[in-house]
């Protein structure tokens, strides 16, 4: 069997070797976040409908754009709908109807290779970090999936999420954050994405102190996550991020969380997420370190 030819990191960036990527891989929280805008619980086609209308009017905007498989992986695949690259999320998300993701895997439905021939460059596994008895399967789980994207000829983007393993009480946020990018970056995926440390909710220069401290231990480039963070707040901690080493952003709550529900979907997207992507994307292009850099 022949390995494909490894892809890099330019497909996902842009010119100045920053990241401004879209999240749209959100699933039962997403139908979570309908059902507080509107009250009511709705079904898969809504979802899909409202994933597939961020890929088209905010796709062409973003340097990447990750969507997952059961909502729209392949019509946007197949629309040519993003101007970035394709990421294909494979993560099988163990979640209540009304709960938090609680753990992962790797969804064995998806067939890397064959989501490479429809037009993705990269695959995403979120990982849920807790220091409990679980932590070497986990560390083994992540091992095997960036291990499965190189031998299908994909980026490996990986995204490590912290929590405590039991009590929130005394849990240290940011120290949690850089060990599990210390002990998930260190398996090399192509990409890590990281949390935000104390939730963006500091002042920059304290957010430049404690990504630093995080950059530290990543021996790749890097990127953040806006979950966690207040939407307004997602600027600065992109900036302060970016200031400390990373290379961007890859985001989804930041952009479009606000619009879940609207009336004329497409409309408050180009109204409102487009000039919040380009803002970001300005902000990365100023301040990230280039992923070459790494």
């Amino acid at each position: 069997m022949t390995t494909p030819d490894r892809p890099t990191l330019d497909l996902l960036a842009r010119p100045s070797g920053g990241f401004a990527m879209v999240a749209m891989d959100q699933r039962e929280s997403l139908r979570q976040m309908f059902t507080a805008a509107t009250g009511e619980r709705v079904g898969d086609d809504t979802l899909r409908e409202f994933k597939l209308t961020v890929a088209r009017e905010v796709g062409p905007y973003a340097s990447g754009f990750l969507i997952d498989q059961d909502y729209g992986f392949e019509q946007v695949a197949a629309e040519g709908a993003v101007s970035g690259g394709l990421i294909v999320a494979v993560d099988s998300l163990q979640q209540d109807p009304d709960g938090p993701v609680e753990d992962t895997g790797i969804d064995d439905r998806i067939d890397l290779e064959a989501a490479r021939k429809a037009g993705a460059v990269a695959a995403k596994l979120l990982l849920i970090w807790r220091d409990d008895e679980e932590r070497g399967r986990r560390l083994e789980t992540a091992a095997e999936f960036v291990r499965r994207c190189a031998a299908a000829g994909l980026l490996s983007v990986l995204e490590g999420v912290a929590k405590p393993a039991g009590d929130a009480a005394g849990f240290d946020g940011p120290a949690a954050i850089r060990e599990a990018a210390r002990e998930l970056a260190g398996l090399r995926p192509d990409l890590y994405k990281a949390q935000v440390p104390l939730g963006g909710a500091a002042p920059e220069e304290r957010l430049v102190e404690e990504c630093t401290a995080l950059d530290e231990v990543i021996p790749v480039p890097w990127v953040v996550l806006s979950q966690g963070v207040e939407r307004d707040d997602f600027p600065a901690a992109v900036r302060a991020a970016c200031r400390a080493g990373a290379s961007g952003m890859l985001a989804g709550r930041a952009v479009w969380s606000d619009l879940v529900g609207t009336a004329d979907l497409a409309a408050e997207l180009r109204g409102t997420s487009v000039p919040r992507v380009q803002r970001l994307a300005a902000i990365v292009d100023e301040h990230a370190r280039p992923w070459t850099a790494r």
